[in-house]
C-alpha cells in the first residue's frame, strides 16, 4: 500500500468489495483491476481477502434470525436443517482443498494477470447471460431440500471461482441453475455457502500474512472492512427480491462492460 494514497483508496475498495461480493460479477476481479489502474499494492494480496470479513459479518447480521433457527432445528434433529448444513459443508470442501493446494499459484500468478481477469469477466458474463435466458424447469426451490449430490456438484462449480474474474457467487449460481434450482434458491444458497468458504479463506490468509496486518497496513484493512460491511448489508437485504423479479441479466451485462473497459485499459497502457 502506497503511503501517498492515504485512507481514501482502501475505503473505496471496501465499498467495491461490499457491493460486489454477493453479486455474480466477481468482487476479486473488480478489486484487482481497480487496484491495477490505481497503483494500489498490498503485500501478499492480503488486503483483498481480509476485508471480506466485513461481507461475512453482513450475512451474519442480516440472516442472524435465520441462522439461529437453522441451528435450533439442527440441534432438534430437523432433517431439513441437518441436510442443509451437511450440504453446505459438502459444497465447501472442493474449493477449500483446491484453494489451499493452489494458494501460492493463485496469489502469485493469477492475481497478477489483469488480462486473464478481464477475459474471465467477459466470458463469465456471456455464460451468465446465456444461462439466465434459458427456460429451465426448476426441480429445487427450497435450500432445505437440496440433496447432498447436488451440493457437491455446486461445490465443484465453486472451484472455478479460484480464477479471479470468474466470481464465486456467479459460478455457484450458474451451476445451481443448470442443476435444477430456481433463481432465488440459487442466490440464497450461495449466501450461506459464502460463510464457511470466506471465513476459511480469511483465517488462512490472516495467519499467512499476520506480519503484514501488524504493520501499518492494519488501518487500511480496518477501513476496507468497515466499508465492505456497510455496503454488503444493503446488498444482502435486497438481492434476493431483485433476482426473483429481474434475474441475472443486468449483472451479466455489467461483467461484459467492466471486463471490456478493463481489457481496453490493459491493452492501451501495456
Amino acid at each position: 500500500m502506497n503511503a501517498d494514497q492515504g485512507n481514501f483508496v482502501p475505503l473505496f475498495l471496501g465499498i467495491v468489495e461490499g457491493l460486489t461480493e454477493f453479486l455474480p460479477v466477481s468482487s476479486t476481479g473488480h478489486l484487482l483491476l481497480i487496484e491495477h489502474f490505481l497503483g494500489f499494492e498490498s503485500p501478499g494480496r492480503a488486503f483483498e481477502v481480509l476485508i471480506q470479513l466485513g461481507a461475512i459479518l453482513a450475512i451474519v447480521v442480516v440472516y442472524f434470525g435465520r441462522l439461529i433457527k437453522i441451528a435450533r432445528d439442527a440441534v432438534a434433529g430437523h432433517q431439513g436443517a441437518l441436510r442443509f448444513l451437511g450440504g453446505v459443508l459438502i459444497a465447501s470442501v472442493p474449493a477449500a482443498l483446491a484453494g489451499v493446494l493452489l494458494h501460492d499459484f493463485i496469489k502469485g500468478v493469477l492475481y497478477e494477470s489483469p488480462l486473464i481477469i478481464c477475459i474471465a469477466l467477459i466470458t463469465g458474463g456471456i455464460i451468465l447471460l446465456f444461462v439466465d435466458q434459458l427456460r429451465l424447469e426448476p426441480k429445487y426451490t427450497d435450500i432445505y431440500s437440496f440433496p447432498p449430490l447436488l451440493c457437491l456438484y455446486i461445490g465443484l462449480f465453486q472451484m472455478l471461482a479460484l480464477l479471479p474474474g470468474v466470481s464465486r457467487s456467479g459460478a455457484t449460481i450458474v451451476g445451481s441453475l443448470l442443476l435444477g434450482t430456481d433463481k432465488r434458491s440459487a442466490a440464497e444458497f450461495t449466501f450461506y455457502l459464502a460463510l464457511p468458504i470466506m471465513a476459511g479463506a480469511f483465517g488462512y490468509d490472516a495467519f499467512k500474512n499476520r506480519d503484514v496486518i501488524a504493520s501499518g497496513m492494519g488501518v487500511g484493512i480496518a477501513l476496507g472492512f468497515a466499508a465492505a460491511f456497510i455496503t454488503a448489508v444493503f446488498v444482502v437485504r435486497h438481492l434476493l427480491d431483485f433476482v426473483s423479479r429481474n434475474g441475472f441479466a443486468v449483472f451479466a451485462h455489467w461483467r461484459i462492460f467492466f471486463g471490456a473497459i478493463g481489457l481496453w485499459g490493459v491493452l492501451l497502457f501495456k
